[in-house]
């Protein structure tokens, strides 16, 4: 969409300050995006992301656990009991968390 229009703001210094302010509190650095996101739909919201990465890092580690135990049953031609309880509890605890994560996510208006 081409922006054309231009539409002037005047503020004091100290609005000004506040303005920045808060465009640094929702990680946006565009005043301009920011300004406009806030005329059109009144607030920007920034997402604390440091559950789902957290998410991340735990698939992660299951993953390579997994990997690590099919490398082992191609190579011996078998894998331990209790390495794939082990992993199967981990991963219904990180499935707990992502649906307790999408709760609360879903819970932001």
């Amino acid at each position: 969409m081409e922006k054309s229009e231009v539409i002037i703001l005047r503020v004091s210094p100290e609005e000004l300050s506040r303005i920045r302010k808060k465009m640094l509190d929702v990680g946006v650095l565009n005043q301009s995006a920011y300004l406009r996101k806030m005329a059109l739909d009144g607030y920007c919201v920034r997402l604390d992301l440091d559950e789902v990465k957290e998410l991340n890092r735990l698939l992660r580690i299951c993953s390579n656990n997994l990997n690590q135990y099919a490398k082992r049953a191609n190579e011996t031609g078998s894998i331990y009991k209790a390495d794939i309880e082990d992993l199967q509890r981990r991963l219904d605890a990180i499935w707990q968390q992502q649906k307790e994560l999408l709760t609360e996510l879903a819970g932001i208006e």
